[in-house]
């Protein structure tokens, strides 16, 4: 029997797991080195002013083993909060075994609860496997694209 995937809302003394998954799903992805002060002040932020977001995170064995963070945009068209799913990390040897799957259903029915119109998120144009697995679980491609300008 394996063990059970527990989903819960994280608090701060997870700020330097998530900072460290942060940094390591940055590598990953991007070949970007982040400053460690710098992800942890940003982590810790969250947890100083609700309004920033939320994380939630995937403990197995006692070992915290993937999170993502919430953070909220008001839709005036659709008259209502959308979620976007952000900072999204699971540790290698967890994937591929049902901790996103597990962290993306817990969001899902406390955004529906909470009467949240959508969930989003954002994906590397190259993320074939993350784009199979957002797929799976019911997201859909957009017909925008992200655009940005750094300051």
């Amino acid at each position: 029997m394996s063990t059970p995937i527990s989903i819960r809302p994280a608090n701060p003394s997870d700020v330097a797991c998530i900072a460290a998954f942060n940094i390591a799903m940055a590598w990953e992805t991007e070949k970007l080195r982040l400053d460690t002060d710098t992800v942890q002040q940003g982590v810790n932020s969250v947890f100083s002013d609700a309004a920033k977001g939320q994380y939630i995170v995937a403990d197995l064995g006692g070992s915290t083993v993937g999170c993502l963070m919430i953070t909220h945009e008001w839709s005036d068209w659709r008259n209502g909060d959308i979620w976007w799913i952000q900072s999204v990390y699971v540790d290698p040897d967890h994937r591929r075994k049902g901790v996103f799957k597990s962290l993306y259903r817990h969001v899902e029915a406390i955004a529906r609860k909470a009467g949240v119109v959508a969930i989003r998120l954002y994906v590397e144009h190259d993320n074939a496997s993350g784009k199979a697995t957002y797929q799976k679980l019911g997201m859909s491609m957009t017909h925008y694209d992200v655009m940005q300008q750094d300051l």
